[in-house]
């Protein structure tokens, strides 16, 4: 991993320190939460399922394709992962994982059971069988679905995988760094000064992407990389499956993905600042039936690849699975 936890948790809370000056009191504050409550307000709906009330949101005609979030994430940012896939004839059924959004924080929020709860959600749209799938950290309980439920699972798709399978966290937390980063990422306010102050440098850090690139690719993908940064609030309603992840990267992941009868197509970039690319090549390496993509530059947010990564998945699940 070419960026450790240290940059990202000094770096953002430098820019929230500065920024905390300048910003705590304003008006334009309350302006942007009222904004953030309101893009996701009244868009999603919930199911019961067996480790108890699950978010989603249905968009699009077509094929449907199962999409989970990152860390940070949301149905909402499940649709933003999507959108060329949407755009591209794809019904995407975006659910909010455990612990985000309105989604419920079960007693054991693993992903075997995040996993089960999605096949209840399968079972209340009606949908038997599905292409799934997930993005960093979402892409854990994208394999455990198909590992666990196998005959509802036609195609695999793990796009930049945030899984710890080197049984280590290769950049474990300090007590004042984990304080530092507790403060930006349970606090709307110490959040938004800070991507409000310096959003290039929390697209660096939060989001892994060297800021660099923006400069390089098309506006709309510009655009992109702005919107994921912005759509992470309100952050402290997302807090819960933060921490659950960050839990997760840091333990060896329990799946056994050589397993996995599903066809799978791993994504990642080389210069993914969170170190998806290794990752990648070894989930394909392990999965019996794997492509493997990796773009040299993008980032964890494949910048300037978007159109290639749905274009990419759009022929891969079309494609009758064996």
């Amino acid at each position: 991993m070419s960026l450790s936890r240290r940059s990202l948790i000094v770096g953002s809370a430098a820019a929230c320190s500065v920024a905390a000056l300048g910003f705590y009191a304003a008006g334009s504050y309350r302006e942007a939460m009222s904004a953030a409550i309101g893009r996701i307000s009244g868009k999603s709906s919930l199911v019961t399922t067996r480790s108890g009330a699950l978010e989603y949101a249905v968009e699009g005609t077509g094929q449907p394709l199962l999409m989970l979030h990152g860390t940070g994430g949301g149905f909402d940012q499940g649709l933003r992962f999507a959108g060329g896939l949407i755009a591209r004839g794809f019904q995407v059924i975006a659910p909010s994982r455990f612990g985000y959004l309105r989604s419920d924080f079960p007693a054991d929020p693993s992903p075997q059971n995040q996993a089960d709860a999605l096949a209840d959600l399968l079972d209340h749209l009606g949908i038997d069988r599905i292409a799934v799938a997930g993005g960093s950290a979402g892409a854990l309980p994208a394999a455990q679905f198909a590992l666990r439920h196998p005959d509802r699972c036609s195609h695999l798709v793990l796009m930049v995988p945030a899984m710890n399978l080197a049984s280590r966290d290769p950049v474990e937390f300090t007590p004042l760094q984990r304080f530092l980063v507790e403060r930006l990422l349970n606090s709307d306010r110490w959040f938004w000064a800070a991507k409000t102050l310096a959003p290039e440098r929390m697209i660096g850090t939060l989001l892994a992407t060297d800021p660099a690139l923006l400069a390089t690719v098309s506006a709309p993908e510009r655009e992109r990389a702005y919107c994921v940064l912005a759509e992470l609030m309100p952050i402290r309603s997302r807090a819960q499956g933060m921490a659950q992840d960050g839990r997760m990267a840091g333990s060896p992941a329990d799946i056994d993905l050589p397993s996995i009868r599903a066809r799978a197509l791993v994504i990642s970039a080389d210069d993914d600042r969170f170190g998806t690319a290794g990752t990648a090549r070894r989930i394909a390496g392990l999965i019996p039936d794997a492509r493997l993509v990796i773009f040299p530059t993008g980032g964890h947010l494949w910048l300037g690849h978007d159109d290639d990564v749905s274009d990419e998945i759009a022929a891969f699940v079309t494609r009758p699975a064996g």
